[in-house]
């Protein structure tokens, strides 16, 4: 049997695959990443305990939701650039892209991501230079206008700068871990956000290959997708989140419980995607036998049959062709195609006998279309995620102002270094580990590497997957309410030591209190004083 395209077959020369030096390249991708990881974490931390100490307390909500909008905007511009280097074959300038027979919506099409890697480094260069412009102290908000007030505060800076030298800082660290360790509040709130972190990881990692799997989407438009629904409705919750606390001076329990309910009523939302689904791709050999009738995934593939059992085809290939009867095929080499017309993805196979059609059976490269039933509940999924994409940015200022004032001031900027550090260990290393060995569970077929070793996997059992996507962050999301309800009856009962603070009102209290008291130190001293020149004249 005649065959007009070149088929991706297993390497059977050993010398081959010894050849092949691996290339080191993520070596320099890592460290590159570790240096800018050092570089940019303490700018959070620190950045919002400065304006939470130093802000009034009713516009750090505000200012806090301003920065958090600031970092989402990042984000949504690294995915629209990212959906541009994804639509570029990774090899573009080196080979030429007009004989390619694969498509950005094929699984085996790598984009340019190297490319995104220039510009974001080139944008951090640039970036980084205006921090070499910022001044030893920034005024403090509502004590501009009081110069004495501003010398003594810098006096006393400078003498606890000066402490600092003489004593480090190891001298404070235990005594401030000592004291959020005993902090209820302070760490069931790390817990909650451990947990959180957990299912938000893992819905934000893999969401594009959800909607890749699910919606039969490419690669570079499911990033444009969640970069267009999911980050401007982020941005405006937090924006908005800061201004109600703002306008409306909310308190800490009040925070909580906004907090609490806004996201109880998101979690809700969530149970409706399951409900926004789309069937599996009918790939003959894989999950449909040859005369179009499903079969099970998991009694064996039956990838050859009488119409293609001459044609010597390797049973590990993916190329994938549709078929005009409706279905896929792993091959064309499977389908019984005999002949072809056409170059690169314009190629159409003729005389496929495995093709059971009426007239002329053809097939084209590529998986079929999933259909407008599909589309419709992409945009059906898309909306719900935008709400609640919303709704969650909208309960997270709230939230994060109970972080803050649980804590004493001094204890803030460790306080938040600390949170940011678990989030970072427990719950963004280990998701997309654990969540990606459970999406590979349930590959239906995996690709095939040069010298025959198991590539990266080509199609998913659609709804499994959705179950483990959708389920497993529901199941970690629903267990993070039982600590919130701790905190909520904790908050009842108790005060937390930054609860009503105004770190900028509490500064002038105190300047004035050590006025008054010099005032009347110096009146008590002038009173003995002329006590003692009347004792004299007498």
């Amino acid at each position: 049997m005649e065959n007009g395209t070149q088929m991706l077959r297993p390497t059977q020369d050993p010398s081959e695959c010894t050849e092949e030096v691996k290339s080191l390249m993520w070596v320099y991708v890592l460290v590159g990443n570790i240096v800018r990881g050092m570089g940019e974490t303490p700018i959070l931390p620190l950045g919002i305990s400065y304006i939470e100490d130093f802000a009034k307390s009713e516009n750090s909500p505000l200012y806090i939701g301003l920065i958090e909008t600031g970092a989402i905007i990042g984000p949504l511009i690294g995915l629209l650039l990212a959906s541009f280097c994804a639509n570029v074959y990774v090899d573009t300038g080196s080979v030429n892209t007009d004989d390619l027979t694969i498509t950005p919506t094929d699984t085996r099409w790598v984009g340019a991501w190297w490319f995104g890697f220039l510009i974001c480094a080139g944008v951090n260069v640039l970036t980084a230079i205006p921090f070499f412009f910022l001044p030893k102290t920034l005024p403090k908000e509502g004590l501009e206008t009081n110069a004495d007030i501003i010398k003594n505060e810098n006096e006393d800076k400078q003498r606890e700068e000066d402490k600092k030298e003489k004593y480090g800082i190891a001298k404070d660290f235990l005594p401030f871990m000592k004291s959020l360790s005993c902090n209820p509040v302070y760490m069931l709130f790390i817990l909650i956000s451990v947990i959180q972190f957990n299912a938000f990881v893992s819905i934000m990692s893999f969401m594009p290959k959800y909607i890749e799997q699910q919606y039969g989407k490419s690669s570079s438009d499911a990033i444009f997708l969640i970069g267009i629904y999911n980050l401007p409705p982020i941005c405006i919750g937090y924006i908005i989140g800061g201004l109600i606390m703002k306008k409306f001076k909310i308190t800490v329990k009040q925070a909580a419980h906004i907090g609490f309910w806004l996201s109880l009523l998101e979690y809700l939302l969530l149970f409706l995607s399951f409900l926004v689904t789309c069937e599996n791709s009918s790939v003959v050999g894989i999950n449909t036998s040859y005369e179009g009738t499903p079969q099970d995934l998991y009694m064996g593939n039956n990838i050859f049959a009488n119409c293609n059992v001459d044609c010597n085809c390797p049973s590990k290939i993916w190329d994938p062709v549709c078929g005009n009867n409706g279905l896929s095929y792993l091959s064309a080499c499977l389908a019984g195609c005999e002949t072809s017309i056409g170059m690169g993805i314009n190629m159409v196979f003729q005389n496929c006998s495995c093709i059971q059609t009426s007239g002329n059976s053809s097939a084209v490269l590529g998986l079929c279309d999933k259909g407008p039933d599909c589309s419709l509940m992409l945009q059906y999924f898309l909306i719900l995620s935008t709400m609640s994409s919303f709704i969650y940015s909208l309960a997270a200022i709230p939230g994060y102002m109970v972080l803050l004032r649980c804590m004493k001031s001094e204890e803030k900027s460790l306080g938040v270094g600390l949170h940011t550090f678990c989030t970072r260990v427990f719950a963004g290393i280990p998701a997309p580990i654990y969540f990606g060995a459970l999406m590979d569970s349930t590959c239906l077929h995996w690709g095939t590497l040069k010298c025959g070793e198991s590539g990266a996997c080509r199609i998913y059992d659609s709804t499994t997957f959705r179950y483990i996507y959708l389920g497993l962050p529901a199941a970690l999301r629903g267990s993070s309410f039982v600590p919130a309800l701790i905190i909520l009856i904790l908050l009842r009962k108790c005060r937390l030591p930054g609860e009503n603070a105004s770190p900028g009102t509490e500064l002038i209290e105190t300047k004035v209190k050590e006025k008054k008291n010099e005032c009347k130190d110096m009146y008590q001293k002038s009173t003995v004083l002329n006590d003692d020149e009347l004792k004299t004249k007498l």
